[in-house]
Order: C-alpha cells, then sequence, then structure tokens
C-alpha cells in the first residue's frame, strides 16, 4: 500500500532565493526605465552657481545708467539762406536771446527788397492818380448837379406861373405846353445827374477802399521783407551755452538748414534708456534717486519716449530737490528708480539661467545636493538683485542660477 507524503508548510529556502531573484529583475528593470527616460548631464557642483530660495522684503525697483544733459535745447536753423559773412561768437560761449551769432549776405534778397519798394511806389501812385480823378469827378458831378437843381427851379417856376396865365386865358396853350416840357425835361435831367452822382460816389468808396488795401498789403509784404533782411543776421534764440554751430565764413547756408543749437543751462535733466521689459511699467512721475559723495539726490520721471530702439526706450528725469553742486552736462551716475511699493515675497537670486527659461523652469537642487531636476515655475517683478516667485518654489530650497547653455535638454543634473 502507498503512503501519501504531507506537503511541508512554511518559507523554505528556495522561496527566499526566487523573491530576492525576482527583487533583482525589478530593480534592474526600474534602473534600466528610468536611467533611459529621463536625460541626465553631470558637472562639477563647484562650477555651479547654486543659491537658496529666501522670503524676505522685494524691493521693487530698477538700476538704470544716465546721461546729464540741459534741461532744454533749441536747435537754430536758418531763416534765410545765404553767405557766412561774419562769425561774431564761437561754440561754448554763453549767450543772451538777441545775440547776433552770424551775419549772412544774400543778393537776391536784396534784390526782392528793391522789386517790392518800386511795386509799392508805383501802387502809391496809382492811388494818387485814382483819387485825383475820383476827386475830379466828384467835384464836377456836385456842379451838374447844382445847375440842373438850378433850372430845375427856374422852370419849375415859369411852368407855375404859365398854368395859372393858362387858366385864366392870358396865354396861349402852346406856350403853356412848352413852359410844361422844358420843366419836366429839367426834372428828368435832375434825376439823372444826381443818380449818377450817387453812383460815382459809391465807385469811389469801393474802389478807394479796395486800392487802399491792396497797398496795406504791399506795405506789410515789404515789412515782411524787411524781417527777411533782418533774419540774415542769425540770432540765439535765447539764454545759454552756444552749444554746436556748424558754419564758417564763406560757407553758403541753405533756408531751413541747421546751423547750431543753445543749450539751457538754467537746470539740468538726466537722459536714461530702460530695457524694453519694463515698458509697461515706467510712467510719468515715478520716483529715483542717486547717490553722490554720500548725499542722496531726489528724481522724477518727466517724460517717456514711446519709441524701443534696440530693445531700449529713453526717459527723461528731473531733480525734485537739491542737484550736485559740481553738476555738468555729460556726467553719468546711477539712478535707481522706484517701480512700486516693497511687498513680502519669495526670493529668487538673478543669474544667468533666465537667459535661457526665460523665467519658466529652473533646476532644484535635492536636499541631499547629489542632483538637480527640472521644476517648472512662475515668477513676477524683478528688480537688480532678485526676481518675485509667484509659484513652484518654496523658503529654503536651493536652485541652480548659474547659465543652462550646456545642459542641453537634459532634465536632471547629476553634482559631482
Amino acid at each position: 500500500m502507498d503512503i501519501q507524503l504531507e506537503k511541508k508548510k512554511g518559507i523554505r529556502p528556495k522561496h527566499i532565493g526566487y523573491a530576492a531573484l525576482g527583487i533583482l529583475i525589478l530593480f534592474a528593470g526600474w534602473k534600466i526605465i528610468f536611467t533611459s527616460a529621463v536625460s541626465t548631464f553631470r558637472t562639477d557642483k563647484d562650477k555651479l552657481s547654486i543659491a537658496q530660495i529666501t522670503d524676505g522684503k522685494f524691493d521693487d525697483y530698477i538700476t538704470i545708467n544716465g546721461n546729464v544733459a540741459p534741461i532744454a535745447t533749441i536747435y537754430m536753423d536758418a531763416y534765410e539762406g545765404g553767405r557766412v559773412s561774419e562769425k561774431l561768437i564761437e561754440e561754448g560761449a554763453m549767450v543772451k536771446k538777441g545775440d547776433v551769432i552770424l551775419k549772412l549776405e544774400n543778393s537776391g534778397l536784396f534784390e526782392q527788397i528793391l522789386a517790392s519798394e518800386s511795386n509799392l511806389a508805383l501802387k502809391q501812385n496809382d492811388l494818387r492818380s485814382t483819387k485825383l480823378t475820383f476827386d475830379s469827378r466828384q467835384v464836377e458831378g456836385r456842379k451838374d448837379l447844382v445847375r440842373a437843381q438850378y433850372d430845375l427851379q427856374k422852370l419849375e417856376r415859369n411852368y407855375e406861373q404859365n398854368q395859372e396865365l393858362f387858366n385864366d386865358e392870358l396865354i396861349s396853350r402852346e406856350e403853356y405846353l412848352l413852359s410844361k416840357e422844358n420843366y419836366e425835361l429839367s426834372k428828368k435831367q435832375y434825376e439823372i445827374i444826381k443818380l449818377q452822382t450817387e453812383q460815382d460816389k459809391a465807385l469811389r468808396s469801393t474802389s478807394l477802399a479796395g486800392l487802399d488795401t491792396d497797398l496795406d498789403r504791399m506795405q506789410k509784404t515789404l515789412s515782411m521783407v524787411y524781417e527777411r533782411l533782418d533774419h540774415l543776421n542769425v540770432r540765439a534764440p535765447a539764454d545759454g551755452q552756444l552749444g554746436f554751430l556748424d558754419a564758417e565764413i564763406g560757407q553758403n547756408i541753405a533756408q531751413g538748414q541747421r546751423i547750431g543749437q543753445v543749450n539751457v543751462l538754467t537746470d539740468y535733466k538726466i537722459e536714461a534708456t530702460i530695457d524694453e521689459h519694463y515698458i509697461d511699467r515706467v510712467k510719468r512721475d515715478l520716483i529715483a534717486s542717486f547717490e553722490r559723495n554720500g548725499t542722496s539726490f531726489p528724481l522724477r520721471v518727466r517724460k517717456v519716449y514711446p519709441e524701443v530702439r534696440n530693445g531700449k526706450f529713453q526717459v527723461d528725469l528731473v531733480f525734485t530737490d537739491q542737484k550736485p553742486e559740481t553738476i555738468r552736462s555729460g556726467q553719468s551716475y546711477n539712478i535707481r528708480l522706484q517701480l512700486g511699493a516693497s511687498n513680502d515675497a519669495l526670493l529668487l537670486p538673478k543669474g544667468g539661467f533666465f537667459n535661457s527659461t526665460g523665467g519658466q523652469w529652473i533646476f532644484v537642487v535635492d536636499p541631499s545636493g547629489s542632483s538637480a531636476v527640472r521644476r517648472p515655475i512662475r515668477i513676477g517683478k524683478q528688480n537688480t538683485r532678485y526676481f518675485e516667485v509667484l509659484e513652484g518654489l518654496q523658503d529654503g530650497e536651493q536652485v541652480i542660477t548659474s547659465g543652462y547653455d550646456n545642459f542641453g535638454d537634459a532634465e536632471r543634473i547629476v553634482l559631482k
């Protein structure tokens, strides 16, 4: 008879071997899968810049470089063209408004003046002749009107007398009718002469008014020509310093040509260029300051130029209080421009990583310090030292802030 053998229960040595083999296979598979899925770059830790995320006060400002310039610059353009005959003031000299800087000569302008004077004289002679003619006609017309009125009164009286005599049958009908016809003819002649006299008077008024207007216009034209003659003397448009003067004796200057400028030195401004990244945040009346010899000098943004050139735009700042005693045009200052109020925020030190990531992500170092992985982040405002972190990082974490140009598409950095 066969005897049934009972199976032994519990973990036997071969089971332990199977489990160990399975774990080894799983670990090897994990290493193969994850090592091939994550792109890794190895580098020396001391070649990188690693900074810590801190919770602190974010000062919303930027540092810009500005140059001192006169508060205003007035350009001098030639009102009239001509040849430079005399140069009275040199560049860099202080001038008063109205000082003659250059003298020009223009023979063509003198010919225009002579022609205008001749035309004006002819017009004046025409006006005088016309006035004499109208005055003579007016006198003759008045004489004719007086004579016609006299004849009318005489014939009217004769007619009235003859009418009474005819009614009394003391004169013939023919004599009566003749006196009546003479009276009516004289009356019509009187009305014609009176109408002609009134028309001559109206014509005289309108014609002389038109001639007077033409004469006034010619006189104004001549005055303007004389002003053009005065414009041959190039004068300083304001008090200040003659900045540059592009004119030499004998040089021909065209009308409208820029020949110089006067710098108004009653005050100064600072011209600065700012990266276009801040164009939406820089506005008029923002405050700024700079330090010199231990003294802070406050400024205000007076003007923002909207045009962007080579990735930068320009602003003008003016002093709101005292200014340096030794200030001169062309001096350069490092200016702190305040864009907004300070606030509590997570602070990320600035570095070369931003050029590669645009602030969209960053490599975060793990607590052991042996590696760093790529993590998406979101940053807000920035100043010269820090970025304001909005999402993706926590206080105390460390990140790689140096440039990422050598990392390629790596998502994990092994630090040796």
